[in-house]
């Protein structure tokens, strides 16, 4: 009997899995989908090598599954199919928020392991008909092991990454992965909505430049998944709400009192800390001086 992947849920990034999976040490690539339409899809694109609608069939066979679903829908399934999972196998996920994942998958037998994981890709599109092999090409994978997790099911999600086209592995804990995924990925989201809420949009039309279009491109989200994500991940969001709403209240009031030289200082800072995040690369400034003249943040400044 041949190795097994079963993906249960097809679409931008489960459908991306798993035809980025083909090849794959040998492993056999299943997806569970729940309408018949998309295995049909699947299969004449040759996504998948076969398809099921029933999680009884499929997941006792699996040796490895991913789970590529909305994060409520992961946490049902947990709890609902636990006692069909085979022992001895490996669990996953795909999902942008971990502790509530990793708790739910208490709920499964000591027998099985279940390894948290994040690839940071995707687009503003949902759907199987929106996936692609090289999705996952040069972005960071995390995951987040459970403690018993074995050294073997480690290695595989390690060479899984690899073969995916991932260009580094994080291994963090829930609880980091969430606060640090609410600045890198849900605050970016909510920077996107918000200025898409803005009332003059519309008559924004022939003046998009590169600027407006890279900053506004997540804004077109899968609204559902996006309600979970902010809402499970609250109080981590929160804190960096926060501190966007701080900095953003700095520059009005700089701006607003046409403040030159503290406009000029903080766009300085914010600069340099910005070519520092993306060295090493072409035409960045030397990190020494980085290092000489770009650490001192901004004093502080009253508001009005």
């Amino acid at each position: 009997m041949g190795k097994k992947i079963v993906i249960v849920g097809l679409g931008l990034i489960g459908g991306s899995l798993a035809s980025a999976l083909k090849g794959f040490e040998g492993y056999e690539i299943v997806g569970v989908a729940r309408r018949q339409a998309t295995l049909d899809y699947a299969l004449s694109h040759k996504i998948i090598d076969r398809g099921s609608l029933s999680p009884e069939e499929t997941l006792p066979e699996a040796d490895l599954t991913f789970l590529c679903m909305d994060p409520h829908i992961i946490v049902d399934y947990l709890h609902r199919y636990a006692p069909l999972f085979r022992p001895g196998s490996l669990v996953s996920d795909v999902c942008g928020i971990k502790t509530c994942i990793m708790e739910a998958a208490e709920a499964l037998p000591p027998e099985v392991d279940f390894i948290g994981c994040h690839p940071m890709a995707g687009t503003e599109f949902s759907g199987i008909e929106n996936s692609f092999p090289t999705l996952f090409q040069n972005a960071h994978f995390i995951m987040t092991p459970r403690p018993a997790s074995t050294g073997e099911h480690i290695a595989l999600i390690e060479r899984l990454a690899k073969h995916i086209g991932c260009k580094d592995i994080v291994n963090t804990t829930p609880e980091q992965h969430d606060a640090i995924i609410a600045y890198t990925s849900q605050l970016m989201h909510i920077v996107a909505v918000s200025v898409c809420d803005d009332a003059e949009l519309f008559q924004c039309r022939g003046f998009e430049g590169g600027s407006f279009r890279d900053v506004t491109r997540v804004a077109a989200l899968d609204v559902d998944m996006w309600t979970e994500l902010f809402s499970m991940n609250a109080p981590a969001l929160t804190v960096v709400l926060k501190r966007l709403e701080e900095n953003l209240h700095a520059y009005r009031v700089a701006v607003e009192n046409r403040d030159v030289e503290r406009i000029h200082a903080k766009l300085s800072y914010s600069s340099e800390r910005k070519r520092r995040m993306s060295l090493p690369g072409p035409g960045q400034i030397p990190m020494k001086q980085l290092q000489d003249s770009g650490n001192a943040q901004p004093k502080p400044m009253s508001s009005t």
